[in-house]
């Protein structure tokens, strides 16, 4: 997450992770992500790219997936960190819909060194397993391709190599990614987009937000380097936004505050990311108490809401949306 980003466990056989269980009844929104978000930060922890525990995230959230009922797939790729070679791992799993077009949700799940990363970003990956876990047996209309990127931190390198493998055909195809990164801390929860019509996606999240109750806001455009409604190259939609292909993105921190350019999420403590005193559970929850269960609940319901109530006439009605 956020500009500059850059690296202990044993690993785990499959056999050996816990999980959220997909049967049964479904909990209210945010409980099974705030599952996932722990599992990833305490019994993980650190997941620098590159190394066997961000390994060891990859086949948690894969084994989650296909515990779902999900067929998975891993395409390995290398990336330089520092001079040194290293290899990381893209995960992706579909969820068939009615319609041609694909929707992309993407969210990374490797952390900088030291951090156990509850924020940045293992909220997003557990928005991400419970979203597709409410969707497993529902009909959607729009396929969804949810991808686990690996090695964002330091170069956007996972979600850089996906973009890089996809076709003309593919890339027309894809109606929108949406990107959850950093959704627990911050002081406020924001949707983004791009500028003019291809912000369409925020509009639509935000309508959905309203309707359901939810404070979810937009950046209010006070830094007139990055304009009302949309946000930084600096996480996984950037490729695909420079590829042409519309993007959304949750993230929760305060646009209000500091140099207003989203860096600084909290008025009591600042930036939360990359902390390794402040991003982990214990931290988050004694300092805001509630608050990954408001933000992780909220995030989690407007995207299985906009996943599901999309239609082919969304697009072009919330392009014109004021």
């Amino acid at each position: 997450m956020k500009k500059a980003k850059v690296g202990l466990a044993v690993a785990l056989t499959s056999t050996a992770l816990i999980w959220p269980q997909a049967a049964g009844a479904q909990e209210d929104y945010g409980d099974k992500a705030m599952e996932h978000m722990r599992y990833l930060s305490e019994d993980i922890g650190e997941r620098p790219a590159g190394t066997e525990s961000e390994r060891e995230a990859k086949t948690y959230i894969e084994t989650a997936l296909e515990d779902m009922g999900y067929e998975t797939k891993t395409e390995a790729f290398p990336f330089t960190r520092d001079g040194e070679e290293l290899e990381s791992e893209n995960l992706s799993a579909v969820k068939p819909g009615k319609f041609k077009k694909e929707i992309i949700v993407g969210a990374h799940y490797d952390t900088v060194a030291d951090v156990e990363g509850i924020d940045d970003n293992a909220s997003g990956v557990g928005v991400m397993l419970e979203t597709a876990e409410h969707l497993e047996d529902m009909d959607v209309p729009y396929t969804i391709r949810f991808i686990a990127f690996g090695a964002e931190e330091g170069g956007l390198n996972g979600s850089e190599e996906f973009v890089e493998n996809m076709s003309n055909k593919e890339k027309n195809n894809t109606l929108a990614m949406i990107n959850l990164d950093s959704l627990a801390a911050g002081d406020q929860m924001y949707v983004y987009g791009g500028g003019g019509k291809s912000g369409w996606y925020r509009n639509f999240a935000q309508q959905l937000a309203e309707d359901a109750g939810i404070d979810i806001q937009t950046n209010p455009g006070l830094n007139p380097e990055y304009p009302e409604g949309t946000t930084g190259l600096w996480s996984d939609h950037a490729p695909f936004q420079e590829a042409g292909i519309d993007i959304g993105y949750f993230e929760a921190t305060n646009w209000e505050l500091g140099a207003q350019d989203g860096y600084t999420q909290t008025e009591k403590h600042g930036a939360i990311w990359h902390d390794p005193e402040k991003d982990n559970f214990d931290f988050i929850e004694s300092e805001f108490p509630g608050r990954m269960e408001t933000n992780i609940s909220g995030f989690s319901e407007v995207l299985t809401k906009s996943l599901t109530e999309m239609k082919p006439e969304t697009k072009a009605h919330y392009q014109q949306w004021k």
